[in-house]
């Protein structure tokens, strides 16, 4: 099988300060694996180049067995919109738009009925919240809206950075079950924590 993600001696420096040097990392297709490690360890820097986001400066990414676009190319942007899903530690909601608008943002211009939203939302256990503000929601609750966005968007590749990093221990459960459903639908999840219960929970780590 042919990983769907190869990192091979992948440099990355800020300010002439190595942060990666010769990173190599492989995911197969439908792996549920967790990055972690220190403090400016470079956790959230392969995540946004994994996730077309940044550049780096040598060595070789490789996506579905082909050269991964430069970031925010047009080739980069139309893999980000159809198979690159993010869940961020701070949602990245727009906090004073409905639930809806968040949503349907996701979609691209893709028209969907409103039973189809509110079942989505239903399974993340917010029925009803479809007009709500966000900005009413609380933090758990916004970081389950966020699920229910990846889950319309069907992004096959689902990268997230500390996700329950600001979640109170209910919330986190909640949010890793989801994240574990979304595995076992057969997406390949990346996850970026320094939680011990996530990183117990996950099939691999990858230890910076």
């Amino acid at each position: 099988m042919t990983p769907i993600i190869q990192l091979k001696d992948v440099n990355k420096s800020y300010n002439n300060i190595p942060v990666l040097e010769n990173f190599n990392l492989e995911i197969n297709e439908g792996e549920m694996i967790c990055i972690s490690g220190r403090s400016g360890s470079g956790k959230s820097t392969i995540l946004n180049i994994l996730g077309l986001l940044e550049t780096f400066d040598g060595g070789t990414y490789l996506l579905y067995g082909k050269k991964a676009p430069k970031p925010f190319s047009n080739e980069a942007t139309k893999i980000l919109k159809d198979s690159i899903g993010y869940l961020f530690q701070n949602f990245a909601l727009i906090d004073n738009k409905t639930v809806r608008y968040n949503l349907e943002l996701a979609l691209s211009r893709k028209q969907i009925k409103d039973s189809d939203l509110n079942a989505t939302l239903d399974n993340v256990g917010l029925i009803d919240y479809l007009n709500r503000k966000v900005y009413t929601c609380s933090g758990g609750e916004q970081q389950r809206i966020a699920i229910a966005r990846l889950l319309l968007k069907d992004s096959n590749l689902i990268l997230c950075d500390e996700p329950t990093g600001s979640l109170d221990d209910e919330n986190k459960h909640i949010v890793m079950n989801l994240l574990h459903e979304l595995h076992q639908s057969g997406k390949t999840v990346i996850i970026v924590t320094h939680d011990t219960e996530i990183i117990n929970a996950t099939e691999r780590v990858v230890y910076l």
